[in-house]
């Protein structure tokens, strides 16, 4: 989220991120009995996807030729093959072509049931038709690939390879190739199947959060209705609206509710936020003897059935209960990965991909076989609440989420849990796709009051360093780069989330419902919030647009050494000290695009023209040296107040916990909004 070079310290010192046809029905079940006693349980079907999208194929099939130039992978041969898919288990392979499904979507994560359950033997099961040579391969958690079964078929065919799960401790994913012959072949279905019973066998209740985005809930909706392989392990859906643009008011609404039945439950309630709607959900859950967890979806997405269907099962068999979190694909760049394990840095205690050099990852450039990171077991801290499953168990144990209303309320819960027993699994192979961060910066606008207040909150909650250990100082770090920025709006805000966590734990229920409002007010004092749109006035700087080499490709590689500290406190001195030239202000004294402005640049300059980052229009950044004083004064203050009562104020936030996150406190709060 914030970049944290250490570049301040001279200044603060000792102060302080064929168009397919209908699905056909399986030709072979899907869990049918072994003998007298045993039954077959499906662990995970291959599937294919519907849409005719050829960007989201190679997360299913990967029937592409590929090179490696110069110790990167290149696609040699790009075809659209959208007419071999012929439903959502069946799929062509052309005569004398091959197809992988060593893919995202497809291959088997073997090392994370090896790590996480007690399951050693798994059968993997392939349907043909046609003549056709199957070959099974696994990796390793370096991603070296290994040949371990080859069968030729003919005719109408089940194959089966029986498999064990022991040498998968480093990380490691199985998978299968079909090669047709000279004639066509038809994957009629595949599914990775055991015989051993799982540790637990309740249900899963689905809790959807959603503030003002009708349409894509009954999207939502509509897939889950359309998947009865998924729907066989949920209990309850409900659907928790905050909004005004209610989701019972959308077009497709009522005819999908009438599909999915009683197993639908709509509950309107005042916007608390992510938290709140999430803490409904697992509030509403407790309440339901048929689930053992509840599965927490965001509303801006779009949903893979099966991934849901793979998470309840994978739960079911955990030997511990755990949390199994999905993956996030970009939903406006579907091949791109964003989000796969996470952790939480002890210092500064930040958030971040446990990779994060690495991500996002495209798997339209490389594909899962030829990326050996993928291959890695990843043991991840937390995951987002865009998609996450939570035993309630845990939540009987811990609590609900804390009322935070958004920005952290995941990672927070996630650490509690796992605290007390209950770890969370980042499962490859489930996943949706998620509007992402690409075309946002919530780090500027009312969402800096939750991004600060609420790192600081688990922080307090949870970091074992002394006073935080470096998490002030990274904070105070912030606040210096948005005002040297001309940023105030976001300052303020912060300012506002300091003295709101001096003030004690009671004003995260007390201001749950009004403290987004407030900081939405707030920015109306701030003329740099107003993004310039109308398409009737050009905004013109007086220097014109300047332009840099993009040589960073992301924000937490900002530049390091002593002649940036050097210019840090220049800038800050400089900015103290000086007046801007009023032709500055009158007229912006240069444009930045968005990717160019950065901290280190834009400084230099008493105003600024700024792209915003979604690219439709423009705000201007102007310095304003009194307000540049009195913030940076009281930022010092607040942080220094921050470090001085540290250990204070964490015995208070960690006693009031249990009660702030009980279910007896959330329901209040839900009766308050009713």
């Amino acid at each position: 989220m914030y970049p944290a070079p250490p570049v301040i310290n001279a200044f603060i010192g000792a102060m302080l991120s064929r168009a397919p046809g209908p699905p056909a029905p399986p030709a072979f079940p899907r869990r049918r009995p072994v003998g007298c006693h045993l039954v077959t349980h499906v662990l995970q079907n291959v599937v294919f996807p519907l849409d005719r999208d050829p960007d989201l194929l190679p997360l299913y099939a990967d029937p592409e030729t590929w090179s490696v130039i110069d110790e990167e992978p290149v696609r040699v041969s790009n075809r659209a093959h959208l007419g071999n898919i012929l439903g959502r288990h069946r799929a062509r392979i052309v005569s004398g072509r091959r197809v992988s499904l060593g893919t995202y979507f497809n291959a088997f994560p073997a090392s994370y049931w090896q790590h996480w359950t007690s399951v050693r033997q798994v059968r993997l099961t392939v349907h043909t038709s046609g003549p056709a040579t199957i070959l099974v391969y696994r990796s390793n958690g370096s991603g070296i690939r290994q040949r371990i079964a080859t069968r030729e078929v003919s005719g109408e065919t089940s194959t089966s390879f029986d498999l064990e799960l022991t040498e998968y401790s480093d990380g490691g994913w199985i998978w299968f190739d079909v090669v047709a012959d000279d004639k066509h072949a038809i994957l009629e279905g595949a599914e990775w199947t055991t015989e051993q019973e799982p540790a637990r066998l309740g249900k899963a209740s689905l809790g959807i959060t959603t503030y003002n985005k009708p349409d894509y809930c009954v999207d939502t909706l509509r897939a889950l209705a359309a998947s009865p392989d998924a729907m066989e392990f949920v209990d309850r859906v409900f659907l928790i609206d905050q909004g005004t643009q209610l989701v019972a008011d959308q077009d497709g609404f009522d005819e999908v509710a009438a599909k999915l039945g009683e197993t639908l439950q709509v509950i309107r309630q005042g916007n608390l936020g992510g938290s709140g709607g999430f803490a409904r959900s697992m509030h509403e859950t407790l309440q339901r003897p048929e689930s053992d967890f509840v599965q927490l979806l965001d509303d801006d997405v779009r949903l893979e059935p099966e991934s849901l269907r793979r998470s309840i099962v994978f739960a079911r068999y955990a030997t511990t209960p755990v949390l199994v979190g999905g993956h996030m694909f970009d939903l406006l760049d579907r091949p791109k990965l964003h989000g796969w394990a996470e952790v939480v840095d002890e210092h500064p205690f930040m958030w971040r991909n446990l990779y994060q050099e690495k991500m996002p990852h495209d798997f339209g450039v490389a594909n899962l076989r030829q990326s050996p990171l993928l291959h890695m077991r990843m043991d991840a801290d937390y995951n987002g609440w865009w998609m996450c499953l939570i035993p309630l168990d845990a939540i009987r144990e811990v609590g609900l989420s804390l009322p935070a209303f958004i920005k952290w309320d995941d990672a927070e819960f996630c650490l509690r849990a796992g605290k007390a027993g209950f770890p969370t699994v980042s499962l490859p192979g489930v996943a949706l796709w998620h509007v992402s961060w690409v075309n946002k910066d919530d780090t500027i606008d009312w969402q800096a009051y939750f991004h600060a207040r609420n790192r600081i909150v688990a922080g307090l909650l949870h970091s074992s360093a002394p006073r935080g250990g470096r998490l002030l100082k990274h904070s105070l770090r912030v606040d210096l780069k948005h005002l040297m920025m001309m940023q105030y709006y976001p300052v303020a805000l912060r300012t506002r989330a300091l003295r709101d966590v001096l003030s004690g734990p009671g004003h995260m229920r007390e201001n749950l419902a009004t403290a987004m409002p407030a900081a939405r007010t707030l920015a109306a004092e701030f003329p740099e919030t107003v993004v310039h749109r109308d398409p009737r006035t050009v905004l013109h700087s007086r220097r014109g647009r300047q332009v840099y080499k993009q040589t960073k490709q992301h924000e937490f590689d900002s530049p390091t050494g002593l002649a940036l500290r050097w210019f840090t406190l220049r800038t800050l001195v400089a900015h103290w000290l000086r007046t801007p030239d009023p032709a500055n202000v009158a007229q912006p004294e240069v444009e930045f695009g968005k990717g160019d402005a950065q901290w280190w640049r834009v400084p230099y300059f008493d105003s600024a023209l700024v792209s915003s980052a979604d690219g439709s229009g423009k705000n201007i950044y102007t310095r304003d040296r009194a307000q540049y004083r009195r913030m940076l004064r009281e930022s010092i203050l607040l942080h220094r107040r921050l470090k001085r009562n540290w250990a204070k104020l964490q015995a208070e936030y960690r006693d009031a916990l249990p009660e702030l996150v009980s279910d007896a406190s959330w329901e209040k709060m839900f009766e308050a909004q009713a």
